[in-house]
């Protein structure tokens, strides 16, 4: 399983599903130490801010950053959940749940993850220029950027709420 959080939930949630990995998803200056109990081989921690473009000062998403994802999703032995979390568990964290959604199922169709996501998270919004990497590394040629365009902004919310994914659909 794949669980996805807010900041503020990631002790709880690793107390309760014990994840063998845990992906952040923060800004530079609000990155975390490795949680207790996770192996820091196990803690994969992207300093990157929640941009949808390139923003004077700012740690914009870039393509390493998502490679540097699909890598350590891809060394991810799925004995035990995986955690991803960023903030507010709306943007980047959900960006890189759709992005392991396509990794792991590549015979189904973007739009069918996006609102598969979607029916999980209501208040997912995935930050589009994450998506707009992964889409390029895994070679979904725009499909993974429209299908998140076509699900369109979440709900409002001020933070998201915990939620799984199945690995493979």
């Amino acid at each position: 399983m794949i669980h996805v959080c807010p900041l503020n939930a990631v002790d709880k949630i690793i107390a309760r599903y014990k994840p063998s990995h845990v992906l952040s998803l923060l800004t530079p200056e609000m990155m975390i130490e490795t949680p207790q109990g996770i192996a820091a081989a196990n803690h994969l921690r992207l300093s990157l801010n929640d941009i949808a473009r390139p923003e004077e000062g700012l740690a914009e998403p870039e393509t390493e950053h998502v490679q540097k994802l699909i890598d350590f999703l891809q060394e991810w032995p799925q004995e035990a959940p995986l955690l991803i979390h960023c903030w507010a568990g709306i943007s980047r964290s959900t960006a890189a749940a759709f992005i392991a959604m396509c990794l792991f199922n590549p015979k189904d169709r973007e739009i069918a993850l996006a609102k598969i996501l979607r029916f999980h998270a209501p208040e997912a919004s995935p930050n589009p220029l994450i998506v707009a990497h992964g889409d390029a590394i895994l070679g979904r040629k725009g499909r993974m950027r429209k299908a998140i365009a076509n699900i369109g902004r979440g709900q409002t919310a001020f933070e998201g709420s915990h939620f799984t994914l199945p690995v493979y659909l």
